[in-house]
């Protein structure tokens, strides 16, 4: 019942994410969708009531300015049920709007942070001063054996396939950050970060730091390649066989 809710009011606010993100930033990730729409949720809810109360602001200060007629000002108890009605009503239609964000931001990250999908593969992804190193699995899909591929500053992952990744940090703060996945988590010395990805289009999508992490942390760049399964075989087969897997 709350997915079905969930995806009824995602469904509605869906559009103004694409026009408000996705026109600007690809889609490439499963779970992209389910950002931007609640980012446009947030968006349309507060900027709705931010617009309301400025204009009331405005027109209660045209409404009730001082016309040079010697005109007092009423005096205002709060009791007055004719006038409370005008704060109570929009204050309960303002806390609604807020359980909805919360409900909305509450299934996000259930969905996104907390549920982990069957794997089809695990990634390790080593975070430090100030570069990517990645651990692939080989040809038996399993890390820690012999056929591991280990790159530089360059993650390759098949299309359609869901990862796990296990996320390191071999010395300060840094944060994995995927923007066309809309994917972001910090890197914590000592401890294995793990989350879940899946690739919806294919492509070489950047990935940053995005965590201040020291001087080199602007240049602290790299990038996914999303491939096809006949790519990513071909690209897994060279680096099997010991070619550079990485430029």
């Amino acid at each position: 019942m709350l997915q079905g809710i969930y995806d009824f009011v995602k469904g509605i606010f869906q559009p103004f994410g694409d026009y408000l993100i996705a026109s600007n930033v690809p889609v490439a990730s499963s779970f992209a969708d389910d950002i931007d729409a609640l980012i446009a949720l947030i968006t349309v809810l507060v900027g709705f009531w931010a617009l309301l109360a400025y204009a009331a602001f405005f027109f209660l200060i045209f409404r009730f300015r001082d016309r040079g007629d010697g005109s007092r000002a009423q005096y205002v108890t709060g009791e007055e049920k004719n006038l409370k009605r005008w704060i109570t009503y929009p204050h309960a239609a303002i806390i609604g709007c807020d359980l909805l964000i919360v409900f909305m931001a509450i299934m996000v990250w259930y969905n996104v942070k907390q549920r982990l999908p069957e794997a089809d593969s695990t990634v390790r992804i080593i975070s430090q001063q100030w570069a990517w190193n990645f651990v692939h699995p080989g040809p038996d899909n399993e890390l820690d054996t012999e056929d591991d591929i280990t790159t530089f500053n360059e993650l390759h992952v098949e299309l359609g396939k869901t990862y796990h990744y296990e996320l390191l940090s071999k010395d300060v703060l840094h944060d994995f950050s995927v923007p066309v996945f809309r994917l972001k988590q910090d890197a914590i010395p000592g401890r294995v970060m793990k989350g879940w990805f899946e690739p919806t289009e294919a492509g070489e999508w950047d990935i940053q730091c995005a965590e201040m992490c020291g001087i080199g942390h602007g240049i602290m760049g790299a990038r996914i390649v999303v491939e096809t399964a006949e790519e990513h075989a071909a690209w897994m087969a060279q680096g099997s066989s010991g070619k550079l897997a990485s430029r």
